[in-house]
């Protein structure tokens, strides 16, 4: 894929995200805000992947926007100019066993943790998307929740790209192992494809076997699994995953 910056398509053109947020930080001296992001909680299969940017004050990467605004490629293009750009980004990872045995709640948290220690840098405020906060990384350190914020906060923004480029990365790989569930194309979310080969093959190694989708396949001789203590949210239980990103 190219590593050029894409010419932006005339819908994205007035849809930049901004340092609003981030300067009334640094304003009260707080120099590192970080901006945090999810993507793959609404996937069948693959990681819940968690990405944290720490932006420089002084120096702009144009063309960031909301990941999912934007097409694979143009994503693919700017990874390289966002990662160089940031003073400190990480990405961190539950993967699916994890998911099933945490809940997707816990998983999300655990990966968000593992995004905060990944960026080698001490948090004095954390940006997150949407209304629910979970970083929580310390007493002293505070947490906007920004709902919309992968749109309209640039460190969020780029938070949303690493997440989303680093997960399909290794959801491309995965494809590799295994090539029933055209993994390459869906990332691990539903879709037609894939949910044919859940019918006909059963789930792999890298599904999210607590999740309802499993209570309607045709016996493969690999049941649902269910935890011992669920922590199962409602979220959880009413959607059984359904998309979110």
């Amino acid at each position: 894929m190219t590593s050029t910056a894409p010419r932006l398509r005339p819908s994205l053109v007035r849809r930049a995200p901004g340092l609003e947020v981030e300067r009334r930080h640094w304003d009260a001296g707080r120099s590192v805000v970080v901006g945090v992001d999810e993507v793959g909680r609404g996937a069948w299969a693959g990681p819940l992947t968690v990405g944290a940017a720490v932006v420089p004050t002084d120096r702009r990467v144009y063309k960031i926007r909301d990941s999912k605004m934007l097409t694979e490629v143009e994503r693919e293009a700017l990874f390289a100019r966002i990662a160089s750009w940031c003073v400190a980004w990480a990405v961190g990872h539950a993967d699916a066993a994890e998911c099933d045995e945490l809940g997707m709640s816990e998983a999300q948290r655990l990966a968000a943790s593992r995004a905060i220690a990944g960026l080698g840098v001490t948090p004095d405020h954390v940006l997150v998307d949407g209304k629910w906060d979970f970083v929580s990384v310390s007493d002293s350190t505070g947490t906007d929740r920004i709902v919309r914020g992968d749109a309209t906060c640039l460190s969020i923004s780029a938070a949303s790209i690493l997440a989303k480029v680093t997960r399909d990365r290794i959801m491309r790989a995965e494809a590799e192992h295994y090539p029933s569930w055209s993994f390459e194309h869906n990332k691990g979310y539903p879709g037609p494809r894939h949910k044919a080969a859940l019918q006909y093959v059963g789930p792999s190694a890298i599904h999210r076997r607590s999740w309802v989708f499993m209570d309607y396949l045709p016996w493969t001789g690999i049941p649902r699994y269910h935890r011992p203590n669920p922590q199962l949210s409602l979220f959880d239980e009413e959607t059984g995953g359904q998309p979110t990103r």
